[in-house]
């Protein structure tokens, strides 16, 4: 996920910034349209809801897969499942609430939503 294309020599760190890796207290803190996203899918706030991602992307990725699914127990049960301990992979734990759907497209349609909801709130911030 975006490894493969580089800022180049001449790009300014302050003008765009890949925060995709950073931590999402970090993005929603410089970030306030994602922020928005974030509290509109999970109905908490954003710093909240996000805590114990590794990143921002994941964290939207669960958001939207919980709305998606109308997962039972919302956001926090999903959550708890990927971040908590014995934590395991979002596609698991669609598998775990939603045993009929298809956890590989989920996912995949989740993280393109959650690129789309980084790509929209990076122009919009």
């Amino acid at each position: 996920m975006g490894s493969s294309s580089g800022n180049g020599p001449n790009s300014n760190a302050m003008s765009h910034t890949d925060m995709s890796h950073a931590s999402p207290s970090t993005v929603l803190s410089h970030n306030t349209a994602i922020a928005g996203k974030i509290k509109t899918l999970t109905g908490e706030d954003a710093a909240t809801a996000c805590d114990g991602f590794k990143n921002l992307g994941q964290c939207v990725a669960a958001a939207h897969v919980a709305k998606n699914l109308n997962i039972t127990g919302g956001f926090d049960a999903l959550k708890a499942k990927v971040t908590g301990t014995g934590s395991v992979s979002l596609g698991k734990a669609i598998q775990g609430f939603a045993p009929t759907a298809n956890s590989k497209s989920e996912v995949k349609k989740a993280n393109k939503q959650a690129d789309n909801d980084m790509k929209e709130s990076e122009t919009n911030s």
